[in-house]
């Protein structure tokens, strides 16, 4: 079984250096999660700097940073200095997992 989406940003960001921890809550007995804040996925800190972190498919992604600059609680995690990330993830023709990031920051 492949790793999910989650697990493969969460590798990624610690092989960069990051302590990360996830923040998104499964509700019991529903197939629903809340993020942090309305859309944080995880959060990664490294030295004096903090990543917000929106895990996704490479094909929901434009969904999800519409979802982000929308929401009312973006300003407020920008003022607290955190970088905020969209990870997408896609598969190549090799079946290769690829890493889309945006900085929405």
């Amino acid at each position: 079984m492949s790793p999910t989406p989650t697990a493969r940003s969460m590798a990624h960001l610690r092989a960069d250096g990051w302590t990360v921890g996830v923040v998104e809550q499964r509700i019991p007995n529903t197939n629903i999660t809340r993020d942090l804040f309305g859309f944080i996925d995880l959060i990664a800190i490294r030295g004096p700097e903090t990543l917000a972190v929106q895990v996704t498919s490479g094909s929901n992604m434009a969904a999800r940073e519409r979802k982000i600059t929308e929401h009312a609680n973006l300003a407020a995690v920008r003022a607290a200095g955190w970088r905020v990330l969209v990870h997408g993830w896609r598969r190549n023709a090799a079946g290769i997992w690829l890493l889309r990031e945006i900085d929405l920051t």
